[in-house]
């Protein structure tokens, strides 16, 4: 038969390896680093599938699509084999622990061990080790089928009791089993050819976890670890990992007095300090004036609905896990999870004439949703948060103009911030709600407004709000992380749930469209974003102190005060430390909290009425008049504004 690989035509006999196929095709080199291939067979449903480069290549396969091990797909395989070197590892130092699962992750793996002790972090040395030595090895990765029953008795007899567990969950006659050197794993597959391409790996942290995520099952002891293809991708993502800790925003959120949490009181929800709460409003502030800017009217909706109204949504059937619930005397009510109820009342609140569409309702709206404490993560994962929410509803010769209006609108914000951006469609999902029309005008619409505004984007099937398709934007930060922000969904099922109607030209009631959508998504994580991304140095025109007046001994208090009255006068957002320290000390102080400028005040400045201008990477700028500084400022305030099509409208 010939198979197909990279455009070339390959013989192959019946039965026939992958790897034999693949290493006619592919040079020395290139073969060597390729981990699995993805066989397609047109007559197979489900698309080509992930194949071991020992599997003989299947009957009806017409290509082969090599998996380097730095592919995407290739890490994926390559972690989730590494997780097996480090199962083997552990099992060779502690034979008593028992193994669970073990899969990839995003950037790295996990395995779950039943051990007398947890590990802890000294054990890493040990582990890392032993799977050297497997490494090294270059033990191959070998296949087989078992019947169910035997693959029980096998592990069984291991004392693996959680394996034998999964394995009779299991609805199929037989598994598979993958086995390395000594070590033997239920698993799918497909791994890699040998466990010499495990040697660029390192373990991370250790934590616990529950068999099966139910607290009411045994604790198991979790070892994180990362892979990769080489020695340098490791290093560069260790690397990447430090400046993350150095800029991790629980961190710098305490040292700059942004914001604190009190477990005991109230886990998952934010108290903040007020310098945090003043970058918070500046930040709330600047963002509805460019709504107003931008056509969209406020509006806000009560925290509470009856319960009857989550269930006509569809929320209570599909979401409800996510939810809080009350009862005030005799009803029951839901704690809002976000806005669109309230919005669409709003909306239904008068009759509305095509003339009046589109309408655009836009609430910085405080939502609760169910999370579960483990996941719980500073400002980026909490219970309670403010969505900078719209929903606009228009006509359906409206929506794809409406679509780009707020496409533009990310692409903004982004800029404004610098920020790289990515952008994916999800589908549909399986537990929805609407018609199958709907869902396909409603993916076709942002499909094509995606595509007019010229923007590279891929599809997430199956990853849709169960009420519609929607665009998710994920943004890069300054060290290459991804975070899920902005969201465009498009909604033709809710309005129709709740009657919402309005006059068209023909006098007749039609039903409008809605679009959902966030831009930063919740304030609490955007600023916990902002945070890590200019690691607490905040743009001059958000941070919440821009000036602080440092004076080198009393005798400049008060032309310090008269300087801290004309900033203040000129719409800078100023402090004054007057305190009897050293000036190196003051000066360290203001450095450590990150303020943009730093204005001392000694005996020549103050003859000259004057500051000497010190900036927080240490430049100094020499002696300004204080309008100049506040020229100065507010010049750098608006400068990341000339980047995109938002301005600058306060200091």
């Amino acid at each position: 038969m010939s198979i197909l690989v990279e455009g070339q035509s390959v013989e192959a006999a019946a039965g026939a390896v992958i790897s034999d196929v693949l290493q006619q095709a592919l040079s020395g080199k290139k073969y060597k680093s390729l981990v699995a291939a993805r066989a397609v067979c047109p007559d197979e449903q489900g698309g080509p599938r992930l194949m071991d480069l020992s599997a003989p290549v299947p009957g009806g396969c017409t290509e082969l699509v090599p998996v380097p091990a730095d592919s995407p797909e290739g890490l994926v395989i390559l972690r989730h084999s590494t997780a097996h070197v480090m199962a083997a590892a552990v099992k060779k130092l502690f034979p008593a622990a028992k193994v669970t699962i073990g899969p990839a992750i995003d950037n790295g793996f996990y395995y779950d061990f039943s051990v007398e002790k947890p590990f802890s972090s000294d054990d890493f040395e040990a582990i890392e080790a032993e799977m050297r030595k497997i490494a090294d090895a270059r033990l191959p990765f070998t296949c087989r089928a078992v019947s169910k029953a035997e693959a029980v008795r096998l592990f069984r007899d291991m004392g693996e009791d959680f394996k034998v567990e999964i394995i009779e969950d299991i609805d199929a006659d037989s598994v598979t089993l993958y086995t390395c050197g000594d070590f033997c794993d239920l698993c799918r597959g497909p791994h890699v050819p040998h466990t010499g391409f495990a040697h660029a790996a390192k373990l991370l942290s250790v934590a616990g976890a529950y068999w099966r995520g139910d607290e009411k099952n045994p604790m198991l002891s979790r070892l994180y670890g990362t892979a990769f293809a080489d020695e340098k991708a490791l290093k560069a993502y260790l690397q990447q990992l430090e400046e993350a800790k150095r800029r991790d925003h629980r961190k710098l959120g305490r040292e700059l007095g942004f914001f604190t949490f009190h477990e005991d009181v109230a886990p998952g929800m934010v108290f903040w300090l007020p310098k945090g709460m003043l970058l918070r409003t500046i930040l709330e502030d600047f963002w509805r004036r460019e709504h107003l800017k931008r056509g969209y009217d406020m509006v806000q909706g009560p925290q509470l609905l009856r319960v009857e109204t989550w269930q006509r949504s569809g929320h209570y059937d599909h979401y409800r896990q996510n939810m809080y619930f009350t009862q005030i005397e005799d009803d029951a009510y839901g704690i809002k999870p976000m806005n669109c109820i309230s919005h669409m009342l709003i909306f239904k609140n008068e009759l509305r004439s095509y003339r009046d569409m589109p309408q655009r309702y836009f609430e910085l709206g405080v939502v609760h949703r169910h999370e579960k404490s483990g996941v719980l993560h500073g400002l980026l994962r909490v219970r309670q948060f403010t969505q900078d929410d719209a929903h606009i509803l228009c006509t359906p010769e409206q929506l794809e103009g409406e679509i780009l209006e707020v496409i533009h609108l990310i692409r903004d914000l982004m800029h404004l911030f610098a920020f790289q951006f990515k952008v994916a469609i999800s589908t549909r999902p399986k537990d929805s709600i609407g018609t199958d029309e709907a869902w396909e005008l409603a993916t076709n619409a942002l499909i094509q407004a995606v595509q007019k505004a010229d923007m590279p984007y891929e599809i997430n099937e199956g990853d849709g709000a169960f009420y519609g398709p929607k665009i998710d934007v994920r943004l890069l930060d300054c060290i290459g992380r991804e975070w899920q922000c902005s969201t465009i969904q498009v909604d033709f099922t809710l309005p129709e749930r709740f009657d919402l109607t309005y006059v068209g030209q023909d006098g007749e009631r039609h039903r409008p469209v809605m679009v959902h959508r966030a831009i930063m998504g919740s304030l609490e994580r955007f600023i916990g974003v902002l945070i890590e991304q200019y690691a607490g140095a905040m743009p001059t025109w958000l941070a919440p102190e821009q000036a602080r007046i440092l004076t080198v001994t009393g005798a400049g208090d008060e032309a310090a005060g008269r300087a801290l009255a004309e900033l203040k006068a000129a719409g800078i957002r100023a402090t004054a430390d007057l305190r009897n320290e050293k000036l190196g000390f003051k000066v360290r102080e203001a450095q450590l909290a990150k303020i943009p400028y730093i204005l001392v005040i000694g005996e020549k400045e103050a003859q000259a009425g004057g500051v000497n201008v010190r900036l927080r990477n240490g430049d100094n700028v020499g002696l300004k008049s204080v309008p100049e500084v506040a020229a100065m400022i507010r010049a750098d305030g608006e400068e990341p504004f000339k980047r995109g099509g938002m301005r600058y409208s306060f200091a």
